[in-house]
């Protein structure tokens, strides 16, 4: 691939000191069979090794472009810059700590090219530890392929946990007509059911994504919500949406709804799956119970009556 030529898929790799990893990560790229692709890395400000691997690797293969933010922007803004500076038809995030098989693009490129209504094509997932070594598969059952985006969009709410597709091969055009990556806990999973209701998913059926689990990864790093909005966005306010980050899944899922084409059936459906997986659940009531009742007894001077447990 020439400087001057379109690549066919966009990979984009956010990153914030990330040099524990960002080697094996960057190698597991370069090894891809299916080689129509470039790599553009944003650096989120780094402090540690992180600019030097990345210029290092960029001196050596054409496909890595590597831009670097001269303050930390937050996750969510480094993610859904590199959906602005990407080429190609098809695009990629790329953690900086997993890794994927040779195969991977070849694969779900194909997937990709013989569905065009499918928006969304992943490999199954197998969890690796700090080493690298497998510790479990994961089953990520999102194989959404019915015709209606009524289905997809239950078949989305019914399938709980991890966000691994976010990481599969996206169609560039439906990824833009997202919101893409929010400021706030599990945006991933808000992303992914508006893909949902734009197109198909298809499972690559091998386990070709090797999700790392270590103890700076990001989901273990920050646990409360608020901490999770400022990693996201270090300059997102202490807002009631980021304390009760559900009613903003649920905003965010009706406006999608709202704004997606099909039929009035499907619409009134998306709305009743949005209600009935979103909010008439036990766990939605005890958790929003549970941050009221934190954010009451801080309120309140010490000896004060609290809400009933």
């Amino acid at each position: 691939m020439t400087a001057q030529t379109t690549p066919l898929v966009t990979i984009g790799m956010p990153v914030y000191n990330g040099q524990d990893y960002l080697e094996e990560a960057l190698n597991s790229i370069l090894a891809q069979t299916f080689t129509d692709f470039e790599l553009i890395i944003s650096d989120n400000a780094s402090t540690d090794r992180t600019e030097e691997i990345c210029r290092t690797y960029a001196g050596r293969d054409a496909r890595i472009q590597y831009v670097r933010n001269p303050v930390n922007l937050g996750a969510a803004r480094n993610y859904n810059r590199l959906v602005d500076l990407a080429r190609g038809k098809y695009f990629k995030w790329a953690s900086h700590d997993d890794l994927i098989e040779p195969d991977f693009l070849e694969r779900c490129v194909a997937v990709l090219e013989a569905n065009p209504d499918a928006v969304v094509a992943y490999a199954r997932n197998m969890m690796i530890d700090a080493q690298g070594h497998a510790v479990q598969p994961y089953e990520d059952r999102f194989q959404l392929v019915s015709n209606s985006p009524a289905e997809r969009f239950k078949g989305f709410f019914k399938t709980p946990g991890m966000c691994n597709p976010v990481f599969g091969l996206l169609r560039l055009d439906a990824l833009q007509r997202t919101a893409r990556i929010g400021a706030f806990r599990a945006s991933d999973r808000v992303l992914l059911g508006h893909l949902a209701l734009l197109g198909k998913f298809h499972e690559v059926p091998a386990h070709l994504f090797y999700r790392r689990m270590h103890d700076n990864m990001s989901m273990k790093v920050n646990v409360s919500d608020t901490a999770i909005a400022a990693w996201f966005d270090p300059a997102s306010k202490r807002s009631l949406l980021v304390l009760f980050p559900r009613w903003r899944w649920v905003l965010e899922y009706l406006r999608d709804v709202t704004r997606v084409p099909m039929s009035l059936a499907d619409r009134l459906h998306c709305y009743y799956y949005v209600f009935r997986f979103q909010i008439v659940t036990r766990r939605w009531w005890s958790t929003e119970w549970e941050t009221l009742k934190r954010l009451v007894s801080r309120a309140l001077p010490k000896g004060e009556s609290h809400l009933p447990a």
